[in-house]
């Protein structure tokens, strides 16, 4: 069978892209970090991370538009998932480490997703599958409850565990604005919902928006326009050129990746029952994308087509 060179291009591209993006993703929880110590707050990082990346998000789709309809409607309900996220996963890394925050997050989300799936969707997963959802959960606990794994007194972990839920709604939300608006667009109006919902809480809240160190501003910075702008739309981009198993691995690559810049920009130490669990995580993740996600559908199985499959 000859393969189409440009077909074959475009899928390399796509694993580079995605493989660039993920690792970029890696850094977040450093600049998160460097924030809190820098003197920002969980609201307050968020608020930045979105109004310092907006305007280049704007500026990219100044020539294809920013969508309407119910795919923007979703991409904003996704930004709200989104901040709650980001609220817990910032507040959590007060009481642990970068490594163990991400780690939960990551891991936990593709179970909640898969068994939202299950509940409303009539999903069936093979055993690969729910080998994979066994590993995810199994990693996120030990990460959570072993003396040798979690940092201090499991506080943060179990803030990442409220995290990944609302991560899970961002995943599902974003999926089905996928369906009806480009990955830019998406991107806009998810962003535009976070923004929002930061500013309110800020509002709320009236913590401190300015007096913050250098390093906190390089981290807020570092968030704006590395994270939220360029990692996110590398991977937009590059998962609408691969399958969705290739793309999940590639995505698990930040798990991977967080670890090794917290040790080495942090100074984290890099634990062996952390690590562990965290192997087990993203080998939960790959065997959970690579599970055969099928659907009953008026006596007939179907695969559930990934939605994020058709970026431009």
């Amino acid at each position: 069978m000859q393969v189409d060179p440009t077909q074959a291009a475009g899928s390399k591209t796509g694993v580079a892209n995605v493989v660039t993006g993920a690792t970029l993703l890696g850094l977040a929880a450093v600049f998160v970090k460097w924030g809190l110590s820098g003197g920002a707050t969980p609201i307050t990082i968020g608020l930045y991370r979105m109004a310092f990346a907006l305007p280049g998000i704007i500026w990219i789709l100044r020539k294809q538009g920013f969508g309407s309809g119910p795919g923007a409607t979703w991409a904003v309900f996704a930004g709200v998932a989104f901040a709650g996220d980001l609220s817990l996963w910032h507040e959590s890394m007060r009481d642990t480490s970068a490594a163990n925050a991400t780690f939960i997050i990551c891991g936990l989300t593709p179970v909640w997703v898969a068994l939202f799936a299950v509940a409303f969707y009539g999903t069936r997963y093979r055993a690969l599958g729910w080998l994979g959802q066994l590993f995810g959960v199994s990693g996120a606990l030990l990460l959570a409850l072993a003396r040798g794994a979690r940092v201090g007194t499991g506080r943060g972990e179990m803030l990442a565990i409220l995290a990944s839920f609302c991560y899970a709604t961002f995943s599902l939300s974003i999926s089905v604005s996928r369906r009806r608006i480009s990955a830019r667009q998406s991107l806009f109006w998810m962003s535009v919902g976070s923004l929002s919902t930061f500013a309110v809480l800020e509002t709320w809240l009236r913590e401190p928006l300015s007096g913050y160190s250098s390093l906190g501003w390089v981290g807020l910075v570092g968030l704006g326009l590395v994270i939220q702008l360029l990692a996110w739309l590398l991977i937009s981009r590059g998962l609408g050129r691969v399958n969705i198993a290739l793309g999940t691995l590639g995505l698990s690559l930040q798990q991977v990746a967080t670890p090794f810049f917290a040790a080495w920009f942090l100074h984290e130490p890099l634990r062996l029952m952390g690590m562990f669990g965290g192997t087990l995580i993203v080998a939960g993740i790959y065997l959970v994308a690579t599970g055969e996600w099928v659907r009953k559908s008026k006596g007939t199985v179907v695969v559930i087509d990934d939605p994020l499959n058709d970026s431009t």
